[in-house]
């Protein structure tokens, strides 16, 4: 079991740190809103993982490979989502420009509902994705030893994943907050928003582009 886990955080590891979208949430709500809201929404991140694994521990995620209709309403869902989230930073991004144009105005009092607001956005992402679901029911399965009880092997697998994650998105969220508080240029936080904006539309295009079930 040992050299199982092993493994499978090695591959695990590599997995994780391929920029994709989870990664890119993280690094767009900490420079746009801080490194405690970048936390936070890596936080839903992991706790989206934690429900994928779970549910690969009990064979639901099984269901989601073997009917179609299932998988294709949670990926026109996780599209959907995501054309919301690119829209509301396009939004954004607009209303800072305007809002910069006239003026300062009042601040504070806004940084929990934000971190909450980072938070929904993290566990959003992620469980309306398909392919977190099926990444955890095609990856596991491969590094359990034989005879092992499969339900632990999973949460075992799963809890290494979550770690190598909350260690990642803990260096992303530093590293982001920390270059925008070094820039502290509004625009470079409007621009930012217009690239995530833009990004969430190409991964909600993607999602809807792919054509049929994911089978382990």
């Amino acid at each position: 079991m040992l050299t199982s886990a092993l493994a499978f955080a090695g591959v695990a590891a590599l997995i994780n740190v391929t920029p994709g979208l989870d990664t890119l949430l993280v690094l767009r709500t900490s420079v746009s809103h801080g490194r405690n809201a970048g936390l936070a929404a890596s936080l839903g991140i992991l706790t989206g993982c934690l429900v994928w694994g779970f549910a690969t521990a009990v064979g639901l995620t099984a269901l989601l490979t073997a009917s179609r209709v299932a998988y294709d309403t949670l990926r026109v869902a996780g599209a959907a989502y995501l054309v919301w989230l690119g829209a509301s930073a396009l939004w954004r991004s607009r209303r800072a420009a305007e809002a910069e144009a006239a003026g300062p105005g009042p601040v504070g009092g806004s940084a929990p509902r934000g971190r909450w607001a980072a938070f929904r956005a993290g566990v959003g992402t992620n469980l309306l994705n398909p392919k977190a679901g099926v990444f955890y029911m095609s990856l596991i399965p491969q590094f359990t030893p034989d005879g092992a009880s499969v339900f632990t092997a999973t949460l075992v697998f799963t809890a290494i994943d979550i770690v190598e994650l909350a260690l990642w998105y803990w260096v992303v969220s530093g590293a982001a907050s920390a270059l925008s508080e070094r820039i502290r240029r509004p625009a470079f936080r409007r621009r930012m928003e217009q690239v995530s904006g833009v990004a969430f539309f190409g991964f909600a295009a993607n999602l809807l582009a792919e054509d049929g079930r994911k089978t382990a």
